[in-house]
């Protein structure tokens, strides 16, 4: 049997990310505002920089439907801020790559919200956040090695 008293606490945490998450979605979402995007873009935007992502994976990175991302995909190709390119491993599951205006838009983005997480974290050190991003990220492990029942 496992430890109770980590069993609880996770059970605190969750709420905790929970809440979080809420308050990362709104803050998102007045920071990419500026820039004429929304958080949900913002994200898509911020994975697809990070190298050779498909609609599906970035989907699986982002926690959210494949339809969901790909919705948000087109409009980004719309509006000319990203391209789906050929993708040599998968010939049906092209690459999401960001044009110059996609890589402005993310650029102008990240330079609002540096201020905003220079005052978000404030009082903690740098380790004290890479622990807590440790953490979580073993906490999604766990999760992914050990879906709920039916899951």
């Amino acid at each position: 049997m496992g430890d109770r008293a980590a069993e609880r606490a996770l059970a605190r945490l969750v709420a905790d990310v929970y809440e979080l998450a809420g308050e990362l979605r709104r803050a998102g979402d007045e920071l990419a505002g500026t820039a004429g995007q929304s958080q949900a873009r913002w994200l898509l935007l911020s994975v697809a920089s990070e190298g050779d992502w498909t609609v599906p994976a970035a989907a699986r990175r982002l926690g959210v439907s494949r339809q969901a991302v790909q919705r948000i995909a087109d409009l980004l190709v719309e509006d000319g801020l990203a391209r789906l390119e050929e993708n040599p491993a998968h010939r049906r599951s092209p690459l999401l790559r960001l044009t110059d205006a996609g890589h402005e838009a993310l650029g102008a983005i990240t330079a609002v919200s540096r201020d905003w997480r220079e005052r978000v974290s404030a009082g903690l050190s740098g380790e004290e956040v890479e622990r807590a991003r440790m953490v979580l990220r073993a906490v999604l492990d766990g999760a992914r090695d050990h879906p709920p029942p039916g899951g």
